[in-house]
């Protein structure tokens, strides 16, 4: 199965002038900063946390709400939100654009993403994601589907609400794929604990005024430095819209029938 889209052309950015390098600077080390003595932060809570609080109430995802909240702000990105997120053992089934989505997640509620294993290698984001407990698994792996799920069930029990990318791989925002329910199989097993639901959420993108309707959107074989001096450099401030869709309980419910109706509220506020 292939984990990269290539269903619209990649985008390309012009060659940056110098107001638009400053305006790079003047934001990214700002937000290089911020993340990693965020980062450090949160490492150090972390081992504070593990012999002195419940499972259930750690502190650290905090830090990561808050500095995801300054990250979109130093970046120029607006957040509009519609509805409410649930809270909670579940899990979050979301459309995926960008790198950026986990920023705007992490900014409204205390989650942890379900990411393919590649992404703990990837410099800076590897980092930020390892940091923030992430669940990462080998998806071409199906010999170990059973183990996965067993991991997903696992951190359900501690309360967390996780965060699935359905779709299986990112998009240029302009659509949603279909929604694959290998994943959803965690939140089905035997050992999940009761009132486990998952909410959809549509995450859309509204790019600066003059750009490509696609501005924020990471998807294919494009390279992360470009897009991010792209998005670093704008002049003026884009949007994202993120609607929180309401919960679909699981009990008594098969994975294929959940993937299909979570999809389809999500296409609903494209």
């Amino acid at each position: 199965m292939s984990l990269v889209w290539r269903g619209s052309p990649e985008l390309e950015f012009r060659r940056p002038g110098p107001a638009d390098l400053c305006r790079a600077v003047l934001r990214g080390v700002p937000l290089a900063l911020l993340l990693s003595g965020g980062l450090a932060l949160n490492w150090m809570v972390r081992l504070v946390e593990r012999p002195l609080c419940h499972p259930r109430t750690p502190v650290s995802p905090g830090i990561t709400v808050v500095v995801c909240r300054v990250a979109l702000w130093l970046i120029g990105l607006r957040l509009e939100v519609a509805g409410t997120a649930r809270s909670g053992p579940g899990a979050v089934l979301a459309n995926h654009s960008s790198w950026l989505d986990i920023l705007v997640l992490n900014s409204r509620q205390r989650v942890v993403f379900v990411s393919k294993a590649e992404v703990a290698s990837w410099p800076g984001i590897g980092a930020l994601a390892r940091a923030t407990g992430t669940l990462f698994i080998r998806r071409e792996a199906r010999a170990e589907v059973a183990e996965q799920a067993r991991a997903i069930t696992e951190r359900l029990g501690r309360g967390q609400t996780l965060v699935l990318f359905p779709e299986g791989t990112s998009t240029d925002n302009q659509q949603v794929l279909p929604f694959k329910p290998a994943l959803l199989a965690g939140l089905l097993a035997a050992g999940a604990p009761e009132g486990v639901a998952v909410q959809p959420v549509t995450l859309r993108y509204d790019a600066p005024p003059s750009q490509d309707p696609r501005f924020y959107a990471w998807f294919g074989d494009m390279d992360f430095a470009p897009h991010a001096l792209a998005v670093l450099s704008a002049r003026r401030r884009g949007q994202v819209r993120l609607t929180y869709h309401p919960p679909i309980p699981v009990a008594g419910r098969d994975r294929k029938s959940i993937a299909a109706e979570a999809e389809r509220a999500v296409r609903s506020a494209f």
